[in-house]
């Protein structure tokens, strides 16, 4: 999988950025650490002249087999914005796995009943 963080308007510390690969160590295993993903993470301050409210956000963009997802969080705060967006992206890529894995159940579930109407057994 390759992750690329990008920070705007922030100085992207080492702390942020560790802080980021240990919170999204739970969506590479759900994408089961494909080399064909790609992650994009975005941290940014929406202002600047603003001092308090909701003015970090972190945006994700990830790209790959099957897989097109993307999540954005604002908060007061930037680790609080990573939690938030950590959860969102792995809510939209379990949902989508679970269509995908729905639809195939499905047309396989077609297939059988053709193959029983082509060999002249009745549908249960």
């Amino acid at each position: 999988m390759n992750t690329n963080i990008k920070a705007t308007h922030i100085v992207l510390t080492e702390a942020i950025s560790d802080y980021v690969d240990k919170r999204f160590q739970s969506v590479k295993k759900l994408l089961e650490n494909d080399p064909t993903v790609k992650m994009d993470i975005e941290l940014s301050r929406t202002t600047q002249h603003h001092k308090n409210g909701e003015i970090f956000r972190a945006d994700v963009h990830i790209v790959g087999n099957h897989l097109d997802a993307y999540a954005s969080a604002e908060k007061t705060d930037l680790y609080a914005a990573i939690d938030v967006l950590r959860d969102e992206i792995t809510q939209r890529i379990t949902a989508t796995k679970g269509k995908r894995i729905a639809a195939v159940r499905k047309g396989g579930a077609k297939v059988k009943n053709i193959i029983k109407q082509f060999f002249g057994q009745s549908e249960e």
